[in-house]
């Protein structure tokens, strides 16, 4: 019999490697997953009606946006280590006001759980550039996405089945451990900072000199603006899907599944990072962008019949997530690494951007049309951003 020596296993466990980072990655995206379709069903039930939650969503996502923009400052004066140990802090407390189930205490953990998501990203983010080859960013971006794959796929389905079959809290139990169990997990790896990139002893940097200096680059807008994009679509599936249902008579467990099936399609991400790298990332955002806006449109077009409406949304899902075989590849390539700090802030709030701008249209075309306005808006979207998507360079 083998002989297993589980000191050997730790010390192999806590080497920064790809490996590392994508299980980190994953555990963050079950956190999210498996509350990404009980919030929204939360919200509809406290507020009353799509337009309200689109109005929620978009306020939320402001003081999302501004939070993140003072997260450098934190890194400076907490270091990471402390910056992504707030972050599974706040997340925590979050999940138990989820549990009061009143309005007040429903935005405050929805703003809670986006800045814990903007800390965490970041931090990890910075983590993965100074730990992992630069070289080899565009092979591990399509692992982490396949390792968060099976997460999406369950998270969905699972929250919104304990929610509603074994108890209210029973979601945010959850993830309120498992974010105790993931910084116990970070500890351990006792992840070191590359002192050349660091932010050692300079002062935090001013929003005011970074902001236009991102934006100043055309790859790196670029980068923000297909990211973004890319984001809002997905926001949208997870937060109208489950409503969706509901409207449609399907029920909260059947818009749950449909998250998650359609998250399931996460699996296909390394295949379609390996058309990337074959016939290059430019044709297969290209490709990918379109494809979703078009069956999209469709969703639209049938969504009166609540079966049929159903499986399209999973059909363009599975099409969209030809889009994540990219992830972050467009921003890493581009990005300089002494000014990785800086720079992966700026473009962090791709995320509350995708979560502000489209909650505010929702909630303009909601009180004229009815839902499918929601998902024509959607599919026009990611048409525009297949034709950006030709602005890429080739090589990418």
């Amino acid at each position: 019999m083998r002989n297993f020596h589980l000191p050997v296993w730790l010390d192999a466990m806590s080497l920064p490697r790809a490996v590392t980072f994508a299980t980190l990655f994953s555990v963050e995206g079950f956190f999210r997953a498996t509350l990404i379709a009980v919030v929204p069903l939360q919200a509809h039930e406290l507020l009353g009606d799509a337009q309200k939650v689109s109005v929620a969503y978009f306020s939320i996502s402001i003081i999302g946006m501004m939070g993140s923009l003072g997260i450098p400052w934190l890194v400076q004066h907490l270091r990471r280590r402390w910056v992504f140990s707030l972050s599974m802090l706040c997340l925590a407390v979050a999940t138990g006001l989820f549990t009061v189930h009143t309005v007040a205490t429903l935005i405050a953990a929805m703003a809670l759980q986006i800045f814990a998501t903007s800390c965490s990203e970041i931090t990890l983010n910075l983590y993965l550039m100074d730990h992992i080859p630069r070289r080899e960013i565009t092979r591990f971006e399509p692992m982490r996405v396949f390792f968060a794959a099976g997460a999406w796929a369950l998270g969905p389905w699972l929250g919104v089945y304990l929610k509603t079959q074994v108890a209210p809290w029973a979601p945010f139990a959850l993830v309120g451990a498992g974010a105790m169990g993931q910084l116990a997990f970070f500890w351990f790896l006792r992840l070191t900072e590359n002192p050349a990139v660091a932010a050692a002893k300079r002062p935090p940097p001013n929003p005011i000199h970074y902001l236009p200096h991102f934006f100043a680059q055309p790859r790196l807008r670029l980068a923000w603006l297909l990211a973004a994009g890319r984001t809002a679509w997905w926001s949208m599936f997870f937060v109208y899907t489950p409503i969706y249902a509901v409207n449609v008579g399907l029920g909260p467990e059947v818009g749950g599944a449909m998250v998650s099936i359609g998250a399931s399609s996460l699996f296909l991400v390394p295949l379609w990072g390996w058309f990337g790298r074959k016939y290059g990332l430019r044709r297969l955002l290209i490709a990918g962008y379109a494809g979703g806006g078009v069956l999209t449109f469709v969703v639209a077009a049938v969504s009166g019949v609540p079966w049929l409406g159903a499986a399209m949304l999973i059909v363009a899902a599975v099409v969209s997530s030809i889009i994540d075989g990219a992830g972050n590849v467009p921003f890493l390539r581009a990005v300089h690494p002494l000014e990785r700090a800086d720079m992966t802030t700026v473009y962090g709030t791709f995320r509350y951007a995708a979560q502000m701008g489209p909650p505010g249209l929702y909630s303009l075309l909601l009180k004229v049309f009815e839902l499918p306005a929601v998902f024509v808006a959607g599919g026009s979207v990611m048409l525009v951003l297949s034709f950006f998507s030709r602005y890429l360079p080739r090589r990418l």
